[in-house]
C-alpha cells in the first residue's frame, strides 16, 4: 500500500479508501445487497491487513448500521490513531425545518449520533453529504466549524457539489476564520468524467483532495459487458446513472477488458490505476474479499501515457443525473 497527505490536512491516508455503503442491516436501508456484520468485519479486517487505513461511511447508510459495523470492527482490529475515519451527514429534513431545528443544531445532532454509532470520540473527516439549499451556507460552515473546535472532527469535507459551491463555501470560511473543506467526494470514474471540467482543475489549484465515489461505476468497470452480478441486477440507482449511456460506455469497458487481458491483471486494477493518476484516494466499495484485494493491487500498477490515452479517448460527455442533476436544478430554480 502507498499513502498520501489528504489535501491541506495532516491526514496520511492509504491510496485506496474503503467505501462502507455495502455494510449494514439490509432491512434498515434501500439496498438488498448489503452485508451482515460478520461478513462486513471480514472485509474490514482484510483491508486493514492489506494496508488500508482510510474508511468512508455515512449516517444515511442503512440507518446508521454501516457506521455501527465499521466502528465495532475498527475497535477490535485496529488502533484508533492508526486509522482515518470519514462519515457524512445529510441536510435537514422538512420535518426538522418545521420543528425549528437550525442548521447548526442539526449538524451537532448528526455528529453526536454518528459518534455514538461509531463508538468514537471523534471522526477524522466529517463530510457534508450534499448541498442544502434550505440552509444558508454561513449556518452550515459555522456549524461545521463548531464541530471541529469541539474536537469532534479533525477536518471537514464535502460531497456532491459543484466547483462554484465549494469555492463559495471555502471563501466564506476563510473570511470568517472557519474550518475549510479539505476534500471533495464526487462522482468520477472512466465512464463519468464530468468532474474534469471545473472541479478537478480547481482542486488541483487549491490542493483540495479528490476522493471520488463510484470508482468502478457500480461494478461496470470491473467485469465484461456480458457479465452480471447481484449488484448490477439490483442496484437501481446505478442503473439510473449508467443505463442511458450504456452503449457508448461499452466501448470504454471493452478497452479496459482488453488491456486487463494483455497485462494479465483484473479490470478493477486497470480502472483504478487510471483513476489513481487523477485523484488522492478513490472510495472503493467492497462486498467481497476479492474486491478489496483487487483494489489494493491497483496501487502498484503503473499505466503509460499511451495506455491512459487509449482508455480516455472514447469518452463522450455525459448528462448530469441523480443528486447532481437535482443540485443543478435547485441552483437555477428549475422544477424537479
Amino acid at each position: 500500500m502507498r499513502y498520501t497527505k489528504l489535501g491541506n490536512s495532516g491526514l496520511n491516508v492509504s491510496r485506496i479508501c474503503m467505501g462502507c455503503m455495502g455494510f449494514g442491516d439490509a432491512e434498515k436501508g434501500q439496498h438488498t445487497w448489503t452485508l451482515d456484520e460478520e461478513h462486513s468485519r471480514e472485509i474490514i479486517k482484510r483491508g486493514l491487513e492489506s494496508g488500508v487505513n482510510f474508511f468512508d461511511t455515512a449516517i444515511a447508510y442503512q440507518s446508521g448500521t454501516s457506521e455501527q459495523y465499521l466502528g465495532r470492527a475498527l475497535r477490535d482490529y485496529a488502533k484508533r490513531e492508526e486509522v482515518v475515519v470519514a462519515t457524512k451527514f445529510l441536510p435537514r429534513t422538512a420535518t426538522d425545518i418545521e420543528a425549528g431545528i437550525s442548521g447548526r443544531q442539526h449538524i451537532e445532532r448528526m455528529i453526536d449520533k454518528s459518534l455514538r454509532n461509531l463508538c468514537m470520540d471523534y471522526v477524522d473527516l466529517y463530510i457534508y453529504h450534499m448541498w442544502d439549499f434550505a440552509t444558508p451556507i454561513y449556518e452550515v460552515m459555522d456549524g461545521l466549524n463548531r464541530v471541529v473546535k469541539a474536537g469532534k472532527a479533525r477536518y471537514i469535507g464535502i460531497s456532491n457539489c459543484f466547483a462554484w459551491q465549494l469555492a463559495k463555501a471555502n471563501a466564506l470560511a476563510e473570511k470568517e476564520g472557519f474550518a475549510k473543506f479539505i476534500s471533495v467526494q464526487g462522482h468520477y470514474n472512466l465512464l463519468f468524467r464530468e468532474e474534469e471540467r471545473e472541479m478537478v482543475p480547481f482542486c488541483r489549484e487549491e490542493n483540495i483532495a479528490l476522493t471520488p465515489y463510484s470508482a468502478l461505476a457500480g461494478g461496470r468497470l470491473s467485469r465484461r459487458p456480458d457479465e452480471t452480478s447481484k449488484r448490477l441486477r439490483e442496484d437501481s440507482y446505478a442503473k439510473f446513472k449508467y443505463d442511458a449511456t450504456a452503449r457508448q460506455d461499452r466501448v470504454i469497458i471493452e478497452r479496459v477488458a482488453e488491456m486487463a487481458e494483455q497485462m494479465d491483471v483484473s479490470m478493477t486494477e486497470i480502472s483504478l490505476a487510471w483513476l489513481l493518476t487523477k485523484v488522492a484516494s478513490p472510495v472503493v466499495g467492497a462486498t467481497k474479499l476479492n474486491h478489496i484485494e483487487g483494489a489494493v493491487k491497483a496501487v502498484e500498477l503503473a499505466l503509460s501515457a499511451e495506455e491512459i490515452t487509449y482508455l480516455e479517448e472514447a469518452y463522450i460527455p455525459h448528462k448530469l443525473v441523480g443528486v447532481m442533476a437535482e443540485n443543478n436544478g435547485k441552483a437555477f430554480g428549475m422544477p424537479k
